[in-house]
């Protein structure tokens, strides 16, 4: 490209994105859900997390959104859940033996998975439509598997690992495909953090993402049914802080492109992707003193991740001094969960304006033709 064809080019997204933030600075509409912390969002707009007992001093699962909440008693975590409201999660908590459990729709009823050691010892962390759900188990030598279940919850396939003794799945899609983390030695953790994993669908032939890369760690947080995975992985490491960076993969988990962090931030980290590949996550400014605090604030990626931006210039709130630290989850009309200065979560559902999202979309899109150009690193 030359660079009277660059100038325009750049004049012309710049003109575009400028336009399109200040159009769309009011695209989302935010509903407080409380203090609950959430993990999920399904095309239903229904939301799941853990939040306090109002009872007692414990935690619970909740099943919330526009309809009203429904909670979950002797539950210690909630993650993924369908557009049935089924959800997957754990109860018990360390040092005793945690059980994995799924719902029946709408949160009622609960059924236990077994673990491949037969006693205990095993976690859920997300559930598809026809009731797949992935987590990890004790195996009968000790060591920690990922596994996937077969439909509504039956039977348990171990997916192993690509090299160590530990592995998690986080995410599944429609089809099967798993995403998560897994150690590639011995020493899990000791030395070298895990690599974030991509499994065919069942969780069949599970690949290391970065087997080609220098990175100590990454870890896989979200896949769509495109089988585009979403995670974050550590660039750098100081002392006990590190610097990461959001990746996204193409279709199948092919490709790994460096979405980088928000201007004027060190860390990035991406917690949910939807079907057109739109990722959310959040960007962190580390403190220049020991004593100093973490500045978060919620990002948005368009289309294939691309051009990443503040969530808080599509959302006016009365309270000004609000500020959208972590966005949790994305569903595919749009609808993102979000973390806020406040201590509570916000369901965000995006105002029908076409012309805006139009023009925002195709400014996202030039965006991302640049940074895949520049930060393609697979």
């Amino acid at each position: 490209m030359n660079t009277t064809r660059s100038f325009i080019l750049v004049a012309t997204l710049s003109a575009g994105l400028t336009f399109s933030l200040a159009a769309s600075a009011a695209n989302y509409t935010a509903l407080d859900l409380g203090t609950i912390f959430p993990t999920g969002i399904n095309n239903n707009g229904q939301v799941a997390g853990t939040a306090t007992n109002p009872f007692v001093s414990l935690t619970m699962g909740v099943i919330t959104g526009i309809t009203g909440q429904t909670n979950l008693f002797d539950v210690d975590f909630v993650g993924g859940i369908n557009d049935s409201g089924q959800v997957a999660g754990i109860q018990g908590s360390w040092p005793y033996p945690t059980t994995a459990f799924f719902t029946g729709p709408n949160g009622v009823g609960k059924m236990y998975l077994s673990s491949f050691g037969g006693v205990g010892g095993n976690s859920a962390y997300d559930i598809n439509n026809i009731g797949q759900v992935v987590g990890s188990s004790y195996t009968t030598s000790g060591d920690i598997h990922a596994f996937i279940t077969g439909p509504s919850g039956v039977g348990l396939t171990d997916l192993g690992t690509v090299g160590g003794s530990l592995s998690v799945a986080t995410a599944v899609n429609a089809s099967g495909q798993v995403a998560g983390r897994s150690y590639r030695s011995d020493d899990d953790g000791t030395t070298t953090g895990p690599h974030a994993f991509f499994a065919d669908p069942n969780g069949a032939g599970m690949i290391d993402l970065f087997a080609q890369k220098d990175e100590s760690s990454s870890y896989a947080t979200a896949i769509n049914d495109a089988g585009q995975v979403a995670g974050f992985f550590v660039t750098s490491t100081s002392g006990s802080n590190y610097n990461a960076h959001v990746f996204i993969t193409g279709a199948n988990g092919v490709g790994i492109t460096d979405l980088g962090t928000l201007y004027g931030t060190d860390d990035s980290q991406a917690y949910g992707i939807n079907a057109s590949g739109w990722v959310v996550g959040t960007s962190i400014i580390r403190p220049s003193e020991p004593t100093g605090s973490y500045q978060m604030r919620a990002f948005i990626a368009g289309v294939d991740g691309a051009g990443m931006m503040d969530l808080n210039s599509f959302v006016n709130l009365a309270n000004n001094n609000l500020t959208f630290s972590e966005a949790r989850a994305i569903n595919d009309l749009g609808q993102i969960v979000a973390r806020a200065s406040d201590g509570h979560t916000y369901l965000l559902s995006p105002i029908p304006e076409p012309e805006s999202y139009a023009l925002m979309l195709a400014g996202l899109g030039l965006v991302g033709c640049i940074v895949r150009r520049k930060k393609q690193i697979s």
